[in-house]
């Protein structure tokens, strides 16, 4: 997967994201965790732009890090969502869940890459 095809599937994961933020229960606790969803679902999309102009390898594997970390917040916060019935399309909070690991995975081993050739 090159760098465009990584960018633009975090665009869409973005837009998965908020699309299955808006179906969540009108609530308090719904509308707590669509605005916390939309802020870690679309930040590696935004970061990932930022990385790409990193200006070190250090700078990189930093921005990277953040792109991780706010994918897993995403992943975790899509399972309390699934746990507490916040959603009832339990088929789109599947996709999201998964494509979220799979991003993790594609940003863990990325980050390993750039660690082995700061070396």
């Amino acid at each position: 997967m090159n760098k465009q095809e990584l960018e633009n599937r975090l665009i869409d994961f973005a837009a998965m994201i908020i699309i299955a933020a808006s179906k969540f229960e009108k609530n308090y606790a719904g509308s707590h965790l669509a605005g916390q969803i939309i802020r870690s679902g679309t930040s590696p999309a935004l970061n990932y732009g930022e990385a790409q102009s990193a200006e070190s390898n250090k700078d990189f594997i930093h921005k990277m890090g953040i792109c991780l970390k706010e994918l897993r917040e995403t992943f975790v916060c899509l399972k309390i969502i699934e746990k507490s019935n916040l959603m009832s399309d339990l088929n789109s909070l599947l996709i999201a869940k998964v494509e979220a690991n799979e991003l993790i995975s594609i940003f863990v081993a990325s980050i390993k890459t750039a660690k082995t050739n700061l070396k």
